[in-house]
């Protein structure tokens, strides 16, 4: 099942149209309906709004899983949330990746870099 008919059906099994779903996760119709024929594709901010507004998981919204809920551990949700990515034992024992390329150290450190200077803007 496309990530489309998954966000349809999701929203039929709630009663709602698409104009009141667009207006709840702050998108417009016309993109709401491009996503539900997959004919577009929401981008994070977007598929993240979706998949909390329902409850599900990013992966079920995805088709990676058809499980509507991912629950970690505690211990892995501490873990994960409290992930310092500047640590130089972290950037060695994980791999960053883009575009299915592993990012270098030195290109690890400019994403991050990257990341607070647009933070600080905000």
């Amino acid at each position: 099942m496309k990530y489309g008919d998954r966000i349809a059906l999701l929203r039929e099994k709630r009663g709602l149209t698409q104009e009141e779903l667009s207006i709840k996760i702050g998108i417009s119709r016309a993109s709401l309906s491009h996503y539900e024929t997959s004919r577009r594709e929401p981008d994070y901010e977007t598929i993240n709004k979706i998949a909390n507004f329902f409850n599900v998981s990013i992966d079920y919204l995805l088709g990676r899983t058809n499980l509507q809920q991912t629950v970690l551990d505690n211990d892995v949700r501490d873990f994960v949330e409290n992930l310092d990515l500047t640590d130089e034992n972290i950037l060695q024992k994980f791999s960053l990746t883009v575009d299915g390329r592993k990012l270098s150290p030195d290109e690890a450190k400019r994403f991050i870099a990257f990341v607070r200077a647009e933070r600080s803007l905000e």
